[in-house]
């Protein structure tokens, strides 16, 4: 099983940029598509981004696209996630965890601490 953390959250103001980033544990990182969710009170986990294996192919939530940008480096265990452009509506507990890079979803039962993201207007 993939241990996760994630950090790199904070308060920034609207338009801003944060760069989240996902330390995974375990040897078998390279095997997985991984991706970031994010959760905001009172709402469902949602997707936001994903990424293949190798890297080559990515997946976005439209909500995010042309702002957010996802990418790993495999030889540290490590997902990132830069957001530019940064709404109020961004604002959330983010996550990440293996995925499904077509459809976005995730069947894990195991899910990291979160770090949160607050955008304030």
């Amino acid at each position: 099983q993939v241990q996760l953390v994630e950090s790199g959250g904070g308060l920034v103001q609207a338009g801003g940029s944060l760069r989240l980033s996902c330390a995974a544990s375990g040897r078998t990182f390279t095997y997985y598509a991984m991706g970031w969710f994010r959760q905001a009170p009172g709402k469902e986990r949602e997707f936001v981004a994903a990424i293949s294996r190798s890297g080559a192919s990515t997946n976005y939530a439209d909500s995010v696209k042309g702002r957010f940008t996802i990418s790993r480096d495999n030889a540290k265990n490590t997902i990132y996630l830069q957001m530019n452009s940064l709404k109020p509506e961004d604002t959330a507990v983010y996550y990440c965890n293996v995925v499904d890079l077509s459809t976005g979803q995730s069947n894990s039962g195991y899910w990291g601490q979160g770090t949160q993201v607050t955008v304030s207007s």
